[in-house]
């Protein structure tokens, strides 16, 4: 008896251990599974995010380099604005199958193919630059030995030209992950104001016989040489995709305790249909078949077509506005292309981010619901284009421009612009209305050329150039005096320099107002959504955006710009050629009117979707928290259109095992 009571003590003792060494390795596979999961997660989030850098880096490099492409191609902002637009071109083939079938394929393979497919059409971009013959501007031949040299009144225009680019954080994890997207452009337009300082030909000619700078108004920056940087970086940001898995594992023994039973029966029949469509491997036509009835029912939804319809209008006002940009700053305030980038990346761009961080954090902190997001977004964007209209008072007046803003004579009201460039102190010289090569009379007007200015005589040579016995730079007060002037427009105003910073300022409250919006909306548009529709509503609502904001948008603007133009240049082969001066006042009355009056028509619709919110929502559901209450979304059935804001910020490539964060 006392042997089995030992031989029961010691198996006793062996099951317990065994218990407890099965109960370890459980746990220890568990915890390697929990890693391995969280570890695959932050490597497709790493990589993603590194994908939006190198298309938003792209993106807002074009914009970037709208006024070179303008000089380089003597071409109309109308012109640019259709290159522009066809950036988003591309998209427009696969957008919808992509967004539909991709969720029941390879999504990393697709993700690094779209990656390849897009540096390829951003070297495409630079490749004008290899084919075509090397930039020329327009500059008044110098004299070699800095003395006395021809007169430009009576010289041979043939001699004009010279040779010369965890579920609690699900609301700031949407804000996070758009604030990633957001550096792209800041970097886009930092790389955009280092290449405007080099010269479009740096490589192929030689520097030292460049007469000009970056600060003239000729000047042509290396446009092509970022495209060939943003294409490398797509490159590599498309390599990870190729080495990651179809499917994550779900952490064996994870439980969801905050989840509701409505929640939980809706994800399980989600995980069923996604697993039961792979286990049958339906083919594409079955899918096809699907595809109406999938787009009957999220045009259905009233809340997703009037967010649709305002997402469209305030993009078509923000893509226009972004796009010319640049081209703005530098003709309303006389700066550099290099220095406006640099000041677009370094402090507009920023703001953005901030703003969409914080909408973002605003949504975790009070744990706002669907109706108090709508109600943000709407805010946001009415404050936005209230602090907008301030910038109407804060432009510069037109430079004293002898034949098109002034005459000859003083007088500012003109008439004829072409017709003006002609007067009797410029009557005995050869001139051609057609050229471009500004130079700054003493008596700061600016003339067209020195030929228009009646010089007789210059001295030095390239951007140290000055020009004698100019008929028509005689001051005001003794019009018979003949005077010098130098090569190169006068600056604005004094007011206008601090007309810049007011803007500056104005700027970037209005660009950090406008984006608090953009977290709330994204949630607002998700949470309306039925979680087996989501990744094709996206999808048409990115397609929506592209075709009818973003393809449009820089065209119309592009063509109202040009209606302020008040000089055009000419090319060689004939035609009109890229604006050489524009109405101060004009410009900023057509870019920002018409970005203002887009603006407050997307609120009209916002205010609708609001309306539809809240005749739709009861008392009860007016509370939706971060851990997963209830909300609404102007449906009548619940189970179907709602979804936690916590199940939409998911893995997006696993569907057979759906994974939250």
């Amino acid at each position: 008896m006392e042997i089995s009571s030992k031989e029961n003590t010691q198996l006793f003792s062996n099951t317990i251990l065994l218990v407890d060494r099965t109960s370890f390795k459980s746990e220890s596979s568990t915890s390697k599974e929990k890693q391995s999961y969280c570890g695959g997660i932050k490597v497709f989030l790493g990589a993603l995010s590194f994908v939006y850098f190198a298309k938003a880096l792209s993106g807002s490099y074009l914009k970037s380099t709208i006024t070179q492409i303008e000089r380089r191609f003597d071409i109309p902002s109308s012109l640019v604005g259709i290159i522009d637009g066809s950036f988003e071109i591309g998209n427009l083939l696969i957008i919808i199958l992509v967004s539909y079938f991709g969720a029941k394929l390879h999504r990393p393979r697709i993700i690094g193919a779209g990656c390849l497919i897009m540096s390829a059409g951003t070297f495409l971009i630079a490749m004008p630059q290899f084919f075509m013959g090397r930039y020329e501007y327009e500059r008044f031949p110098s004299t070699v030995n800095s003395t006395v040299g021809i007169s430009p009144c009576l010289q041979d225009k043939s001699q004009t030209l010279l040779p010369a680019l965890e579920k609690p954080q699900a609301k700031i994890n949407a804000g996070c992950v758009q604030t990633v997207a957001i550096i792209g452009p800041i970097f886009g337009f930092l790389l955009g104001s280092l290449c405007a300082k080099l010269y479009v030909d740096i490589g192929f000619v030689d520097l030292d016989s460049v007469t000009i700078t970056h600060k003239d108004v000729q000047w042509v920056g290396a446009w092509w040489l970022g495209y060939l940087i943003a294409g490398m970086i797509s490159v590599l940001a498309g390599i990870p995709f190729w080495f990651l898995p179809k499917h994550l594992p779900k952490p064996g023994g994870r439980k969801d305790s905050s989840t509701s039973s409505e929640q939980s029966e809706f994800i399980t029949e989600d995980n069923k249909d996604h697993r039961k469509s792979y286990q049958q491997q339906v083919k594409i036509a079955e899918m096809a078949e699907d595809f109406l009835s999938s787009l009957k029912n999220l045009f259905g939804n009233p809340v997703y077509i009037l967010y649709l319809c305002a997402s469209i209008i305030q993009f078509n006002s923000l893509i226009g506005m972004v796009t010319y940009k640049p081209k703005y700053i530098e003709q309303q305030y006389a700066q550099t292309s290099s220095k406006t980038n640099f000041v677009i990346g370094l402090i507009n761009i920023p703001a953005v981010a901030f703003g969409i961080f914080s909408g973002g954090l605003l949504m975790k902190k009070f744990r706002i619901n669907v109706l108090g997001a709508a109600k943000l977004s709407l805010g946001s964007s009415f404050f936005g284009y209230i602090l907008l209209l301030s910038l109407f008072a804060m432009g510069c007046e037109n430079s004293d421009v002898a034949g098109l803003t002034v005459s000859y004579h003083g007088d500012k009201q003109m008439t004829d612009y072409e017709q003006a460039l002609y007067s009797e102190c410029n009557s005995g010289c050869a001139c051609s209305k057609n050229d471009w090569d500004p130079i700054c009379g003493e008596n700061g007007v600016t003339y067209i050329s020195a030929c228009l200015a009646g010089c007789q005589a210059s001295n030095g040579s390239g951007k140290h150039m000055v020009f004698f016995n100019c008929s028509c730079v005689g001051t005001l007060e003794s019009p018979s005096q003949s005077s010098s002037a130098v090569v190169g427009p006068c600056q604005k105003g004094n007011e206008c320099p601090k007309m810049f910073l007011y803007f500056l300022v104005i700027s970037v409250i209005t660009s950090y107002t406008l984006s608090v919006g953009g977290t709330p909306g994204y949630i607002l548009l998700l949470r309306c959504i039925k979680p087996h529709l989501k990744s094709f509503a996206l999808g048409i609502y990115t397609l929506a955006i592209r075709v009818l904001a973003g393809i449009p948008a820089p065209v119309y603007f592009g063509m109202a710009i040009d209606t302020s133009c008040l000089k055009w240049g000419s090319k060689k082969c004939g035609g009109r050629g890229a604006c050489r001066l524009y109405d101060s006042s004009a410009l900023r009355y057509v870019y920002l009117g018409l970005t203002l009056v887009l603006g407050m028509v997307s609120i009209f619709f916002s205010v609708a979707v609001l309306w539809v919110l809240q005749k739709s929502s009861s008392p009860q559901d007016e509370t939706l928290s971060a851990n997963g209450e209830r909300g609404t979304c102007g449906t009548k059935s619940r189970k179907a259109n709602f979804v936690n804001s916590d199940h939409l910020i998911q893995t997006p490539y696993w569907p057979e095992k759906e994974t939250r964060l």
